[in-house]
């Protein structure tokens, strides 16, 4: 599993990153200031850096820059408040890969994981999922039923996504609003129900059983 250094002062927002990441299946660390993230990024194996620009020490600029210095080529992800565009720009030209601005919606910052992570597999790593005549290009963003083109959502893609990477596995309503939403389980909501039908009506849905009481998973391989 991927390792994901979060370099983050305000335990609020660490916390809810952390906590989307390990349910969508990587493995956070959190480190509160940038002394402590420069030294876990030059000391660990993490394949991404999250990295706020106000911290309390050195700021976010300052650590992108010794990294860098350092021939460390970790793609960093700078998440910050700071919105002005010279700010963006300085960031990318300091030799950040992306740059969002809080607040931020937890599905759009674990696109942005998921498409760095992608560039950076190799070459001869598949970026498409395939289930039965399901088939999810990552890093086209299309969905194929057979030879059909079929057009999703970014949530529904997310939500198909998290089926055809585990399939057999029975996937609760928690898992998967954690995953694909970033939201802790609200038990009066049917959002994944919801958007489990459109995939059925979009995708077919022999494709997605309903386990009584569990939840969701994808039909066994057609023999």
């Amino acid at each position: 599993m991927s390792q994901i250094l979060i370099v983050e002062d305000e335990e609020r927002i660490s916390s809810f990153v952390a906590k989307g990441l390990r349910a969508a299946g990587y493995v956070p660390c959190v480190a509160a200031n940038g002394r402590d993230g420069y030294h876990l990024a030059q000391t660990g194996d993490f394949e991404l850096i999250v990295l706020d620009l106000g911290l309390p020490d050195q700021d976010g600029f300052t650590v992108l820059r010794r990294l860098r210095e350092a021939k460390n080529r970790t793609p960093v992800i700078i998440l910050s408040a700071r919105s002005s565009t010279d700010d963006t720009v300085a960031g990318l030209e300091g030799g950040a890969d992306d740059y969002m601005v809080k607040p931020f919606r937890f599905e759009e910052l674990l696109a942005r994981v998921r498409l760095r992570l992608r560039q950076n597999l190799p070459a001869a790593e598949s970026s498409i999922l395939t289930h039965n005549s399901l088939q999810l290009d990552l890093r086209t963003r299309r969905a194929l039923v057979g030879d059909r083109e079929v057009d999703l959502s970014a949530r529904e893609f997310a939500l198909a996504e998290a089926f055809l990477r585990n399939p057999g596995q029975v996937l609760s309503r928690e898992q998967l609003l954690s995953r694909v939403w970033g939201y802790d389980f609200d038990p009066g909501s049917n959002v994944v129900d919801v958007y489990v039908r459109y995939l059925r009506n979009k995708l077919g849905a022999h494709h997605f059983v309903t386990v009584r009481g569990m939840g969701y998973r994808l039909a066994a391989a057609e023999s």
